[in-house]
C-alpha cells in the first residue's frame, strides 16, 4: 500500500546572495512497511527533502513547486492547522543530534509527555503511562526513574533512544530518521539500527532513512535514492544500487568505502568539492568532479533512464553504453543518440 508520493519537488532558500535551489525535481514513492534510504554527501538535499515533507523549513525556505501526497492527501499548500495533525500523528522525525533536539532545562518525562498530549487526546495520566511504555519499548532501563532525569544525565546512545521513543509515541505511519547514528560509536550505532529494525517490523511503519553511511543503507533499506546537488542521480532497490551502480557518483561513493580484506589499500575518495547551489551548471552537476565526464555532460543534463524494472539512473556514461549496445532506448530527447555516441572525454 502506497503511503507517500513525492513528485517533482522543488524547494529553495531565498537569501541575500540569491536563490539556493536545495531540492531540484525530486520524485519517489514510499510503501507501507518499507524502508527507503536517501544517500548523499552533506549539502546534497537529503535533510531539506525531509523538512519539506514535514514542512518545517527555515523562514527563508519555500516549496516552490511539486507535490507531496500522504495517503492521497496533498500536503503542499496545506494550512498549518492541517500540518499539525500530520506531524507526530502520521509522520515523525528523528533529528541528527539528540543533545540539541532535547531541551536541557526539562526532564525527559516532561518532553515525552508534552509530545503525546500535543498530538493525541490523552490526559496527563495516560500520557505518563504511554511515555513510560515507549521508554520501555526502546530498551531504556528503569523507565520510571528515567522520566525524572534530564538529557545531560543520559549517554549519547540513550538520548537517541529517547528521541526514537518520542518520535514513535503517537504511532506514526512514517518515521523519518535524519542521520540517526551520527556521533555514536560503532557498537551503539549497531544497537540503534537493530532497535529501529525491530520496531519497524513490530509496528509495521515505513521509514525514510537519511544518511551518508552506505553501510547503514545496506543493513536497513529496501530501496535507495542517491542524491547530489539537490537532485536524484540514481534510485532503485538496495541490491541494484550496490551490485549494479549506474551513475558515476554512486560508483564513487561505493569506491570510498573500506572493503573487507582491503587492509593496507588506499581508499579512492571523490575528488573536488560539491558545487555551489547558487550557480548551478547547465549540464550534470557532478561533471566537474567526474573522471569519466564527456562534453555532453557539461552541456546537458541526462534524463532519468529506466535501467530495469527496479532501477533508474541519470548518467550520460550509462546512456552511451546503452545506446552503443542497443540495450537502452532514450525517449523524449532530440538528438540524444548522436550526443551519447560522441564519446569524447571532457577532461582529455
Amino acid at each position: 500500500m502506497r503511503l507517500l508520493e513525492v513528485n517533482d519537488l522543488h524547494t529553495s532558500f531565498f537569501t541575500d546572495a540569491g536563490e539556493v535551489k536545495a531540492v531540484n525535481g525530486v520524485s519517489f514513492n514510499l510503501d507501507r512497511g518499507k524502508v527507503l534510504g536517501i544517500v548523499g554527501e552533506s549539502g546534497s538535499g537529503k535533510s531539506v527533502t525531509a523538512y519539506s515533507i514535514m514542512q518545517i523549513l527555515a523562514p527563508t525556505g519555500k516549496i516552490v513547486s511539486g507535490s507531496i501526497k500522504l495517503n492521497d492527501q496533498e500536503l503542499v499548500g496545506s494550512a498549518e492547522k492541517v500540518m499539525k495533525t500530520v506531524r507526530g500523528n502520521k509522520i515523525s522525525i528523528i533529528f541528527q543530534d539528540p543533545m540539541t533536539s532535547l531541551n536541557p532545562t526539562y526532564t525527559i518525562g516532561h518532553q515525552l509527555m508534552e509530545a503525546i498530549i500535543l498530538h493525541t487526546k490523552r490526559n496527563r495520566s495516560a500520557a505518563y503511562t504511554q511515555a513510560v511504555e515507549m521508554l520501555r519499548l526502546v530498551n531504556v532501563n528503569e523507565p520510571e526513574k528515567r522520566m525524572k532525569q534530564y538529557p545531560f544525565e543520559f549517554s549519547g546512545g540513550m538520548r537517541q533512544r529517547v528521541m526514537i521513543a518520542m518520535a514513535l509515541a503517537c504511532e506514526p505511519d512514517i518515521l523519518i530518521a535524519d542521520e540517526p547514528t551520527t556521533a555514536l560509536d560503532v557498537t551503539i550505532q549497531a544497537q540503534i539500527l537493530e532497535l529501529m529494525h525491530t520496531l519497524q517490523e513490530k509496528l509495521g511503519m515505513a521509514i525514510i532513512m537519511i544518511t551518508h553511511d552506505l553501510g547503514v543503507v545496506a543493513q536497513m533499506c529496501d530501496e535507495v535514492v542517491v542524491m547530489y546537488a539537490g537532485s536524484i542521480c540514481e534510485q532503485g532497490t538496495a541490491e541494484e544500487i550496490y551490485y549494479n551502480p549506474c551513475h558515476e557518483y554512486t560508483k564513487g561513493l561505493l569506491r570510498s568505502i573500506p572493503a573487507a580484506g582491503s587492509a593496507g589499500n588506499r581508499l579512492q575518495p571523490i575528488s573536488g568539492t560539491p558545487i555551489d547551489l547558487l550557480n548551478m551548471p547547465k549540464g550534470c552537476p557532478f561533471a566537474p568532479r567526474c573522471e569519466s565526464a564527456m562534453k555532453i555532460c557539461l552541456r546537458e543534463r541526462c534524463p532519468r533512464m529506466q535501467i530495469n524494472e527496479d532501477h533508474l539512473a541519470s548518467c550520460w556514461m550509462n546512456v552511451k553504453k546503452g545506446v552503443d549496445d542497443g540495450s537502452i532506448e532514450l525517449p523524449g530527447t532530440a538528438g540524444a543518440r548522436e550526443n551519447a555516441q560522441e564519446g569524447v572525454m571532457a577532461h582529455e
